[in-house]
């Protein structure tokens, strides 16, 4: 996924240029689709794929800060009578003030601190998953798969979609729009230090989460370790340290992820002959901006499906945008030959995604089904 991504946006840095060397500087994901594809149906399909990535995560970022929020809570009162819902509810009030940033420029101090929390984030839990592996109260360890075939074909395609979520990023256009023209150079260059920053702490927490806890490890690997009965299995403060530098990352995830939507929104609501702060537009945008915050933070407290969340989005909306999109945009633009080695590069990974996303969708929706039957609506656990 990792691979096929780096590829993948590297190529969409390419269609960019191309367009801004034609004179066409495209600022949109949408934009550029419609341009190279000539067809005005592909801008509407974009603004529905985004749509659906941008409330999916933002979704997921408000339910997971929740869920921090909780674990706080729990130990530091057990017997408390607080539920999930209710810490979803102070994000999403906290998320509707942050909300008022204008602009993925006003956001760029924000993402550097973001990059920051990350790699602190997961040293702090690589740290604390290996103390846990090696002490004495290590948790026994299990790696054995669904005994079910049709359960663990279903479960492999949602985990593909899951990692397709991670791995995705459906607003490149509109994060290139804040660099300097020519973009292409310093695309590469950016994707170069995302992907070295994903190589240290995806992987490590990953491997080192699955090492410690096999198949019983959480969505939220502070709650394996953390858990409900029997004492921690890692030192108070790194724990609580871990947990505000997640929950600082996730309003940061939600306000970047957020503000495709914004603008989606306001380029209908906005005077662009008056400023920003004008009375005519701030009064839009605060309604706006909140409602959709509102109705984000409400369907994360009715429904805290978040593996599921995770599936659908990535099902849906990175793997046609991100693992998809992108080949079909660089074959219509540079032309390769058919007997090059890019085109059937192209092709290939345009089939295998096409069809992985489809079986995503449905085993994800299929999961998110069975479990909704599960769970109540506003229940006061997080379903992985």
């Amino acid at each position: 996924m990792g691979v096929v991504t780096f590829y993948s946006y590297y190529l969409m840095s390419k269609v960019l240029d191309y367009c801004e060397k034609a004179g066409r500087r495209h600022i949109r994901f949408r934009e550029l689709a419609a341009d190279v594809l000539g067809s005005g149906w592909m801008f509407y399909f974009v603004i529905f794929i985004q749509t659906a990535i941008n409330t999916g995560v933002s979704i997921g970022a408000i339910l997971l800060a929740g869920e921090c929020i909780q674990i706080m809570y729990s130990n530091l009162s057990p017997n408390g009578s607080l539920k999930l819902y209710e810490f979803i509810a102070m994000v999403t009030a906290v998320m509707v003030v942050l909300s008022q940033l204008p602009s993925f420029h006003s956001l760029r101090h924000l993402n550097m601190a973001s990059l920051l929390l990350s790699l602190g984030y997961t040293f702090l839990v690589v740290g604390a998953c290996i103390h846990a592996g090696l002490s004495k109260s290590a948790p026994k360890k299990d790696y054995t798969l669904e005994s079910s075939e049709s359960a663990r074909v279903f479960n492999a395609f949602t985990s593909i979609s899951i990692i397709a979520a991670i791995f995705g990023n459906g607003i490149l256009p509109e994060i290139q729009a804040t660099l300097a023209p020519p973009a292409t150079g310093k695309m590469v260059k950016g994707l170069l230090m995302c992907y070295s920053v994903i190589l240290v702490t995806f992987y490590s927490a990953a491997v080192s989460g699955y090492w410690v806890f096999g198949n019983k490890s959480n969505s939220n690997i502070l709650k394996s370790l953390m858990p409900d009965e029997g004492p921690s299995l890692a030192p108070t403060w790194v724990l609580g340290l871990g947990v505000v530098f997640v929950l600082l990352q996730l309003f940061a995830i939600g306000l970047v992820y957020s503000q495709v939507a914004y603008e989606i929104m306001e380029k209908q609501s906005a005077d662009v002959k008056q400023g920003m702060f004008s009375k005519r537009n701030l009064i839009p945008r605060l309604i706006l901006r909140t409602l959709y915050v509102t109705f984000c933070g409400f369907m994360a407290a009715m429904l805290p499906f978040f593996g599921d969340i995770n599936g659908v989005v990535g099902a849906i909306g990175f793997i046609p945008l991100d693992f998809v999109l992108p080949m079909l945009l660089y074959n219509m633009t540079y032309k390769p030959q058919k007997s090059s080695l890019t085109y059937w590069i192209n092709i290939s990974i345009i089939i295998v995604f096409t069809g992985a996303g489809i079986m995503g969708a449905f085993s994800s929706i299929r999961k998110l089904v069975l479990d909704a039957y599960k769970f109540k609506l506003f229940s006061s656990d997080v379903v992985d």
